[in-house]
């Protein structure tokens, strides 16, 4: 089965799109018992983080924004750039047409980023990500790193696969619920490696076994079409990220050598001397001669 990557939802997302589970599970996260009457709302953006599928939950509880990303492959250290830009987003649609610029101030909801990590690489029961790693310092070496900071964003990363954090899984019984599905499938997959096959199997398997079983009851279609496209699209994406580091570092060697050549013809070395330093066959340092601009041979260079 093909994987349809204009598909817009995820398991997780489309478990977790009833505002009572996202209460549950948002009380699970910061260790409380909230009460039933406290509001969700889903404000979900499309199209922003992930560009052809989407995986995260964006809603208001209370006084708070709250943004969930479901996670099963590596962790983006750069999630929380890409969660400012998000929030920025999020925050024009809660604002609406009211006017910023007005002598009012305007509330808004206070955010929180979690990221629910599913992965099957080993990575610890929580990571804080935050966006000050990611600013340059080296420019300004003289100020260093007891300024205060004019922005920031923290992003919590938490491990939610089988055995981990199990304080959380007690607080939220269909988390727990999801992340045993998925590992049913990622067990019997091991086994067949037949991913719809394993999908199958592990529908069935979990609604025997009282897991997810209403919702899968419901919706088992949907969920092997999701399942399919989230885990074939997240397999494409890892092997087009892997390729692209490996054309980049051989991108990068090549434009490395050419650049020394330039820099030895242009003092005046010999083609048979820039080509054993830069491993370049002579037909291409010829090439390169015709286009660099030769400096006066100085006592001491090659």
């Amino acid at each position: 089965m093909g994987a349809n990557i204009k598909y817009k939802d995820s398991v997780f997302s489309f478990l977790f799109s009833d505002p009572d589970l996202l209460r549950e599970l948002y009380g699970a996260l910061e260790g409380v018992s909230l009460p039933s009457d406290i509001p969700v709302t889903i404000n979900t953006l499309q199209d922003v983080l992930f560009k052809d599928r989407i995986n995260d939950i964006s809603f208001e509880i209370g006084d708070k924004l709250v943004i969930l990303i479901e996670h099963q492959s590596t962790i983006n250290p750069n999630i929380a750039l890409r969660l400012l830009i998000y929030i920025a987003r999020i925050y024009e649609k809660i604002v609406g047409e009211k006017n910023i610029y007005a002598s009012r101030l305007i509330h808004i909801p206070r955010p929180e980023f979690f990221v629910l990590y599913n992965g099957v690489s080993p990575y610890p029961d929580e990571k804080r990500i935050k966006l000050s790693d990611a600013f340059a310092s080296e420019l300004l070496p003289e100020i260093g790193k007891n300024i205060s900071l004019a922005l920031e964003l923290e992003v919590r990363v938490i491990n939610i696969n089988q055995g981990r954090n199990k304080e959380i899984a007690e607080r939220c019984k269909t988390l727990w619920e999801y992340s045993a599905f998925i590992e049913k499938v990622r067990e019997i997959e091991k086994e067949t490696e037949n991913l719809e096959g394993a999908v199958r199997k592990a529908v069935i398997y979990c609604r025997d076994h009282d897991i997810l079983k209403e919702f899968l009851e419901k919706n088992a279609t949907e969920v092997l079409n999701m399942l399919m496209t989230e885990w074939n699209w997240d397999d494409a994406l890892t092997y087009r990220y892997e390729e692209g580091i490996e054309e980049g570092m051989e991108k990068g060697r090549e434009e490395g050598r050419t650049e020394v050549a330039r820099n030895l013809l242009s003092v005046g070395s010999s083609y048979e001397f820039v080509s054993k330093i830069t491993g370049l066959d002579i037909q291409t340092i010829t090439s390169l001669s015709s286009n660099t601009i030769r400096e006066p041979l100085k006592t001491g260079c090659f």
